[in-house]
């Protein structure tokens, strides 16, 4: 005789919503770690970024740098309240890798592969943060039900 379970189907949407959740906790954390790094590395000047002449979103090196410094730290501290599954964190997530994506693709010319880089990894972030329910989300210090 066979039985069925409704709540093992339930429990496997929210161990899925919680590692979907997780996982973009964890890429907007390395987003944003990477982003501080360039940020400060624009402002130092440094080599590696390539000066292009008549590009149309012309900023000099060191205002790219500050905007990437502050996404960056935005994006960290999200990160830190993603990992506690409140919606307000999810809701910054999404709103913070779609500024980084814009910011990273205007800066296409001072750091083409890296700013693809960053593209894609804010898109699985967006992806990651939007494909989950509210009612299949972790609840965090859950307390487990007896059987």
């Amino acid at each position: 005789m066979t039985t069925t379970h409704p709540g093992n189907t339930r429990t496997s949407l929210r161990e899925w919503a919680t590692g979907v959740t997780v996982f973009a906790a964890i890429m907007l954390m390395i987003g944003g770690i990477l982003d501080i790094m360039r940020g400060i590395a624009e402002i130092a000047d440094d080599d590696i970024f390539v000066s292009t002449r008549n590009y149309v979103f012309e900023l000099n090196l060191t205002a790219w740098g500050w905007i990437h410094l502050a996404l960056g730290v935005l994006a960290f501290v999200v990160s830190l309240g993603l990992f506690t599954a409140s919606t307000w964190a999810r809701v910054l997530g999404v709103a913070i890798a779609g500024l980084v994506i814009i910011s990273n693709f205007l800066s296409l010319p001072y750091y083409p592969v890296w700013s693809i880089v960053m593209i894609a990894i804010s898109g699985f972030i967006i992806w990651a943060l939007c494909v989950v329910r509210k009612d299949d989300a972790f609840v965090p210090f859950e307390t487990p039900t007896s059987r």
